[in-house]
């Protein structure tokens, strides 16, 4: 029954559904068989799933515990029963011919998450019209003050692991990530995250717009393009991305932010998993309300000046 699940949702791509794998206890891997159902939660959060499908379960038991991990991991959960030919009297889903039941569904806050992406868009955009002069102006004094671009752009591990490409004006010097390596055991940050104070690759002019966060403006266009929101988790590189235990992976559950939890409580505390803790916990009691007192709380730490 999995592989008729797999095999009809292959065909329906419209349906908007991919299959990571299977998990079972008596066949042998490979087949799209990728683990055991005591891997579960490594293998759904490595594969930033959404939902399980119990194809045709028969022991209780193990049901049980795929069952709850999966709402350990905040999963929804269909099951594909074999129902001998009879037809359910409720209402279910289909996928094909087989009909899927709901054991545990996820409540997403729909209509919040809508308004939270028309604050993105209307913030984003009233920004970057009113703000133009002086980007144009801060372009400018980064060009005079050393060579290079006025604009930096690099790969950051966006919702769900994706790759894009996240915009800031150039504080560093041109050849920044060539010279990143010989730096690292200077770093001050505890986990795969890398920042050190004083950094010489900072130019004049990128040392003063990092204290305000100016640098991080033209990332108005990636809230924009939908690849960002105005709050949530920071983006990190891919090469700090690669570097991410399992445990924290689901603060790529959601859109990166410009501003987040954070940078507004403990920007200057090196500890990585503090960071993490922040994020996952500002993933767990999101509201529109939480995202406006960190945007107010965001402008007081800008206008003290204390970025680096």
């Amino acid at each position: 029954m999995g592989h008729r699940l797999a095999g009809y949702l292959e065909k329906h791509p419209e349906l908007g559904r991919s299959v990571c794998g299977f998990v079972d206890d008596w066949k042998p891997l490979g087949n799209g068989v990728i683990g055991r159902i005591s891997e579960l939660p490594e293998l759904a959060r490595a594969g930033f799933v959404d939902e399980v499908i119990l194809a045709g379960p028969h022991d209780r038991e193990k049901t049980r515990q795929v069952v709850r991990a999966a709402q350990r991991l905040r999963l929804d959960v269909k099951i594909a029963p074999d129902l001998f030919g009879c037809e359910p009297t409720r209402k279910t889903e289909r996928i094909g011919d087989i009909p899927l039941i709901s054991l545990h569904e996820e409540q997403l806050p729909v209509a919040g998450l809508m308004l939270k992406r028309a604050l993105d868009v209307v913030g984003a955009g009233i920004a970057l019209i009113f703000l133009a002069p002086a980007l144009a102006l801060v372009a400018m004094f980064v060009r005079l003050d050393s060579r290079g671009p006025a604009l930096y752009s690099a790969l950051r591990a966006g919702r769900k692991g994706r790759p894009f490409r996240c915009y800031k004006f150039r504080t560093m010097v041109l050849d920044a990530d060539a010279l990143k390596e010989g730096l690292r055991e200077q770093n001050q940050r505890q986990g795969p995250f890398f920042k050190i104070r004083d950094d010489p690759r900072i130019t004049r002019v990128g040392r003063l717009l990092r204290r305000y966060s100016l640098d991080e403006l033209p990332q108005l266009w990636n809230v924009l393009k939908g690849e960002m929101s105005l709050v949530g988790p920071r983006p990190h590189p891919l090469d700090d991305f690669s570097a991410y235990a399992i445990e924290h992976l689901p603060r790529l559950d959601v859109l990166p932010g410009m501003t987040g939890l954070w940078q507004v409580t403990a920007r200057g505390d090196p500890s990585f998993q503090a960071g993490m803790d922040l994020d996952i916990e500002y993933i767990h009691h999101w509201s529109l309300a939480v995202d406006l007192r960190i945007l107010l709380k965001t402008a007081a730490v800008v206008l003290r000046g204390s970025g680096e």
